[in-house]
């Protein structure tokens, strides 16, 4: 009750009730008179969609000491999401419908959260014969990735997206040539000059951005772009966009809040790939959230074990969690600065990624609708601190940073899965 009510799908932003029943919305109006089980106060909360994360590392199986189906998805309700998708990198790779199943019952048995697993395009992602996409999309996987490289063999790769635009589902694209890599740790430029350290190009992720949206184009399946960081990638879309092909992507809270000029000498979470680009770069990320280029804001939660981060900045693992501190970055950096509303706001974090993976009931506010939902608190101020994450990675740059905008409850199904 009492909540500021933002729905993207109606437009609808004012104070409004919501009714749930038996896990789905029965009714948003301004007022509801009548008794419930349960009666939240939403007073000066701004009431969203549950966000959907599309962009998610689990890491179960086979590192469970980095994060489980069951850690990552506490660590996703504190975060307001109500839907994430695991990414296929783990070991064995998820590059069969038995690993899509294993991941699904885990997470149907024990997650607080809706969990979705992406399959691998190549078996084992080692790029030289393709996974069972058909048997792994019949067993609920959304979408195809091989995230944490790319398929380097173009071939293969095409014949990838003609299956998933038979099967229906979305390419999810990390894009890295990888043989412009050199061992890079951080972005190339004047920083990695003073700091000593080997630099990653834009034009190793901008080359296969390229790439991908010529052969998704021909194709016409759909490509979905992650962690997006260069402003060639941000301009590319446009330009895709503008000659109807059929490509979304995404933008990560580090990467629109963070530039290589704030990197720590030695502090290795601030080491991430993509690595945090230069200053022009990360404005040309807020400008294409600003003009709706990019359509999602997804985290690439990526925890390690302490000891892969306590290793010299050249040694150390890429990347960083991102769950717990996604909304309140995003609502601090953009939605504070007036660079995006509120609207857009729940728009890139919870309907369009809904509408990317093709649901028609979630993403939504409105009756018939599944009841996964969001109380966000923007007048709430906090220090974020990893001691207290969920999360079993505390490998973040943002510990100790104050921010605004906090999650209050998160509700999937219509039951409250996490209250602060």
């Amino acid at each position: 009750k009492n909540g500021r009510g933002i729905d993207p799908a109606s437009k609808l932003d004012a104070e409004s009730d919501i009714l749930v029943e038996d896990g789905r919305i029965a009714k948003v109006k301004e007022k509801i008179k009548g008794k419930a089980d349960k009666v939240i106060d939403a007073k000066g909360c701004f009431v969203m969609p549950g966000f959907i994360d599309l962009h998610v590392h689990l890491r179960d199986p086979g590192f469970e000491e980095k994060e489980t189906v069951v850690t990552g998805a506490k660590a996703a309700a504190r975060g307001g999401f109500t839907t994430i998708l695991a990414m296929p990198n783990t070991k064995p790779v998820v590059d069969n419908a038995d690993v899509v199943n294993y991941v699904h019952q885990k997470a149907k048995n024990l997650a607080p959260v809706h969990v979705l697993q992406i399959g691998a395009v190549t078996k084992g992602q080692e790029g030289r014969k393709l996974a069972d996409i058909k048997k792994m999309v019949q067993a609920g996987s959304p979408a195809i990735s091989e995230d944490g490289k790319s398929v380097m063999n173009t071939e293969l790769y095409y014949r990838a997206m003609q299956v998933a635009k038979e099967e229906g589902i979305p390419v999810f694209a990390h894009c890295e040539d990888k043989k412009l890599m050199h061992g890079g740790v951080m972005n190339a430029g004047e920083r990695a000059k003073e700091l000593g350290m080997p630099g990653i190009l834009n034009e190793v992720e901008d080359i296969i951005v390229a790439r991908d949206i010529v052969l998704a184009g021909s194709i016409g399946v759909h490509l979905h772009l992650c962690h997006c960081s260069t402003a060639k990638s941000v301009w590319m879309v446009k330009q895709a966009k503008e000659n109807g092909m059929p490509v979304t992507a995404e933008a990560c809270p580090h990467h629109f809040t963070l530039s290589s000029d704030d990197m720590v000498p030695g502090d290795t979470n601030f080491k991430m790939n993509p690595p945090l680009r230069a200053k022009e770069d990360v404005e040309a990320l807020k400008e294409g959230l600003a003009k709706d280029i990019m359509n999602v804001i997804s985290t690439d939660h990526a925890p390690h074990a302490a000891e892969e981060k306590n290793k010299s900045m050249k040694e150390a693992a890429f990347g960083i969690v991102g769950l717990e501190t996604s909304a309140s970055l995003t609502y601090t950096e953009l939605v504070k600065t007036g660079v995006l509303t509120p609207m857009q706001m729940a728009d890139k974090m919870s309907y369009y990624p809904a509408k990317v993976l093709g649901f028609k009931d979630k993403g939504i506010i409105d009756a018939g609708m599944i009841a996964d939902l969001v109380v966000f608190d923007p007048a709430a101020e906090y220090v974020i601190n990893p001691e207290e994450f969920a999360s079993k990675g505390k490998n973040t740059p943002f510990g100790g940073r104050k921010v605004d905008g906090k999650v209050r409850y998160t509700l999937v199904d219509g039951n409250v899965v996490y209250e602060d």
